[in-house]
């Protein structure tokens, strides 16, 4: 478990650099409460289109993990190769809607007056930059995932590293702009942090092609395969549309919950993208486990272990609590000076946005243990193919532990920006508690792929 586990932290971790690296150089510009609170603004509505693409990659990954678990290689390759060019036909479309109603989907947002004028228009230049690199991005999601469904997660890791850096470069670059020699880059702030990542994108969806098509190293895609087949579209949509539904309402709510946050003048907004920013970092010991015991449960049941399953899923949750319970404490003491590293100015608004968001880390600690528990389950539950019920608990985190408690303490009960910071630290915790209580019950072993001789794998 943990030799999948760890390159899935650091592969996240990876991921987060993406956008702490655009946090800090934007956190450099002239204006950086407005640029800093354009990321909070435009990042829970492209979620809401990417989470399309990266619920269906769900469905390649337990597809793979489970074929491989039962020694069927060839059907591991045609589910790979299925999910890609499906996933690929899905990002085009993304894309190019989420590019044309960028402007409408931010007028949506009951913004401050000071939000609207300053933090709305660097909003629509990020996003619309952004799905432009839409099919890029659905391409590295997909290569990853296949590949952790197949039990390698060091390549993606290894791939991943490389764009980071990459993005790390491009970022000032692009951002401040450059003009030396040959080299002349256009300032072009908060647009020219989308072209970075965008550019890293290419180059990541490159080499993970490459990878899958050519080298031994995970399910081999053939051209051949490429062709969709209604058969396999059905399977994909079956498995992939309860995660792609989970992730879109968990965009939702984060969209519903920012349009709360952007009644408030910057530095609250500002504030809340950045303490989810610093969320997403330590949630990545969850994330990772919690990816481990996908490819784990889905690989176990696959070879008619569910004993071996099982036992997974209790040892990652107990690790996921223990070491969530110890990010907790550092991220406790530390708050101050965490979150004072990405805020260079010493305006009046950069002082605001670094005191709320010293308070908004601080109050969250205390779902961190709850956190590592409830992204176990979460799945276990998917590499079971059960992805519906991880939906269910998705929405109770969510609809029911979170975005009513956030209006209700912040409005109903008047306490402002406290109320946002206490409503969204509930959500795991309500989650948590009930999918655990569930996953008791011993319902989640079931598989969704068949043998050779076209019977189900047995589980125990």
């Amino acid at each position: 478990m943990f030799t999948l586990a760890w390159p899935i932290v650091v592969t996240q971790l990876l991921q987060v650099a993406y956008n702490i690296a655009d946090t800090i150089w934007l956190g450099r510009t002239a204006y950086p409460s407005a640029a800093v609170g354009a990321l909070s603004l435009a990042f829970p509505l492209i979620f809401l289109f990417l989470s399309v693409g990266g619920g269906l990659t769900v469905a390649g990954s337990t597809l793979v993990a489970q074929y491989t678990g039962a020694g069927g290689d060839e059907d591991a390759s045609k589910a790979a190769s299925q999910t890609l060019a499906f996933v690929t036909v899905i990002a085009v479309v993304v894309g190019a809607v989420g590019y044309l109603s960028t402007d409408l989907l931010l007028g949506l947002l009951p913004a401050d007056s000071e939000t609207a004028r300053l933090v709305i228009p660097l909003a629509s230049d990020y996003m619309r930059v952004f799905f432009l690199g839409t099919p890029f991005l659905f391409g590295f999601f997909v290569f990853s995932a296949l590949m952790r469904g197949y039990g390698n997660t060091r390549i993606p890791m290894a791939v991943m590293f490389v764009t980071v850096v990459l993005n790390v470069v491009l970022d000032p670059l692009f951002i401040f702009g450059w003009d030396v020699g040959p080299l002349d880059f256009p300032a072009m702030g908060v647009e020219g942090a989308a072209v970075a990542t965008l550019l890293s994108r290419v180059v990541a969806t490159a080499i993970g092609l490459f990878i899958l098509f050519r080298l031994a190293v995970g399910p081999q895609l053939k051209i051949a395969y490429l062709r969709l087949e209604r058969k396999w579209v059905k399977r994909i949509v079956n498995i992939g549309a309860p995660s792609a539904l989970e992730q879109s309402t968990s965009a939702l709510a984060m969209i519903t919950l920012t349009a709360m946050v952007a009644s408030f003048a910057p530095p609250v907004v500002a504030a809340y993208g950045l303490g989810n920013r610093l969320i997403s970092l330590v949630f990545l010991p969850a994330m990772g486990l919690g990816r481990a015991t996908n490819t784990m449960v889905g690989q176990n049941l696959g070879a008619g272990r569910g004993d071996r399953a099982e036992r997974a899923v209790k040892l990652a949750a107990t690790t996921g609590a223990v070491v969530m319970a110890g990010v907790a404490v550092v991220a406790l003491v530390f708050a101050e000076p965490i979150v004072s590293v990405f805020i260079s100015s010493t305006t009046a608004d950069a002082t605001a946005t670094i005191e709320n968001g010293v308070q908004y880390l601080r109050i969250r600690t205390v779902e961190f243990a709850f956190i590592g528990v409830l992204q176990v389950v979460l799945g276990a539950y998917r590499g079971a193919g059960n992805t519906r019920t991880a939906l269910a608990f998705s929405l109770t985190a969510l609809w029911l532990g979170r975005v009513p408690t956030v209006y209700l303490l912040t409005f109903t009960l008047g306490l402002g920006a406290t109320g946002i910071w206490i409503g969204m630290a509930l959500g795991n915790i309500v989650g948590a508690v009930a999918a655990v209580a569930w996953f008791t019950r011993g319902t989640w072993k079931d598989t969704v792929v068949e043998t050779d001789d076209g019977s189900r794998a047995e589980t125990a």
